[in-house]
């Protein structure tokens, strides 16, 4: 492996600028809960995303203490339009166990905690406590797969590239600065050594790379080919009253988009409502709905979602069905606090 003081010099002169980190160099550490938080909401979820969305979350919940005295809702609110709902979860049930422990400063004391795996652990041990351990994120996996020129296919390759990153640990700028090191790793991925057109010549480890040396860089990591993601369908109810409000209720604790406010409608399955059976499910019953032109479609990771969207005006003074957990919010409210597959949904509706 190429010299770790090599990219941490290049570290130094070219990190980037981000609302969770510290200033670079030893006793400067930063706070383990903004560090968790970041990592959490930047799994699957881009750092011009999460930038804004990490200061707001903040704001709300400016530490362990604080997240954990919070309701679910307010957290889900909060977390609406992020995606990866389980992510919030987690985060919420690791802030009630820490706020009575406080942080261990190893990577074993972090993975006991409710919703820290394996990468967080790791990630918060060097970043926030300085612990001589590589995070493998998917910018290191790509920086050392090429820098090793490792052709077996993710994520069975995984392995042999967490033991090559952890490897640079028995090099002693490595291991004097473990933090600034996997966040150098970081950058490097995420700046130059992309996934497409790696700016090579920039590189500061451009010498020690056996891709590059070979011309292979830009078709590794390999991939195993995924497989085809099935479709669910869905027929979901807009019921709207004249005071611009809409009808909502809560998804069940458990279970994908758990807690989440939702459009009421039918179950998710993998063949289309027809519209009589479909109509067994909505939430007042008796009501002419009107379909709405075109369908909503998101992907989750296991399957691809399509969703149909009826409308309909309840007559004044119709009553909710008691136990329902339905319930009318301003149509701005309930959209902000809506997962990203719901606002797509009401994007097929003209009055939102």
């Amino acid at each position: 492996m190429p010299d770790a003081g090599l990219l941490l010099a290049w570290y130094d002169r070219h990190r980037r600028s981000l609302p969770w980190r510290g200033p670079p160099g030893a006793n400067r550490r930063p706070d383990p809960y903004r560090v968790w938080l970041s990592e959490v909401m930047l799994q699957q979820t881009t750092v011009a995303t999460v930038g804004p969305r990490y200061s707001r979350f903040l704001a709300r919940f400016p530490d362990v203490a604080a997240l954990a005295a919070a309701d679910w809702p307010a957290v889900a609110e909060e977390w609406a339009g992020l995606g990866y709902y389980a992510r919030a979860r987690n985060l919420h049930a690791g802030a009630r166990s820490l706020a009575a422990q406080g942080f261990p400063d190893d990577v074993a004391g972090l993975r006991a905690i409710p919703g820290i795996g394996a990468y967080t652990a790791a990630a918060i041990a060097a970043i926030a406590f300085d612990a001589p351990v590589v995070p493998l994120d998917g910018n290191v996996e790509r920086v050392v797969a090429r820098l090793a020129r490792v052709e077996a296919p993710l994520p069975a390759a995984r392995k042999a590239l967490d033991a090559l990153a952890q490897g640079f640990m028995v090099q002693p700028a490595a291991r004097a600065r473990p933090g600034d090191f996997a966040q150098a790793l970081f950058d490097l991925g995420a700046t130059l050594c992309t996934p497409r057109n790696p700016a090579c010549t920039l590189c500061p480890w451009l010498g020690g790379c056996a891709a590059q040396a070979a011309g292979v860089q830009a078709a590794l990591p390999r991939k195993a080919p995924k497989p085809q993601r099935p479709i669910r369908h869905g027929t979901h109810f807009l019921l709207t009253d004249g005071a611009g409000r809409l009808l909502v209720r809560r998804r069940p604790e458990t279970g994908l988009l758990g807690g989440m406010l939702e459009i009421p409608g039918t179950p998710w399955r993998a063949e289309p409502w027809p519209a009589a059976e479909a109509l067994s499910h909505a939430p007042l019953p008796g009501l002419p709905f009107q379909a709405l032109e075109g369908e909503a479609r998101h992907g989750f990771t296991h399957f691809e979602l399509r969703l149909q969207l009826l409308l309909a005006a309840p007559a004044e003074g119709d009553a909710l069905p008691a136990g329902s957990g339905l319930a009318w919010m301003a149509a701005a409210e309930a959209r902000a606090a809506m997962p990203t597959a719901m606002r797509r949904l009401l994007a097929l509706w003209p009055g939102v």
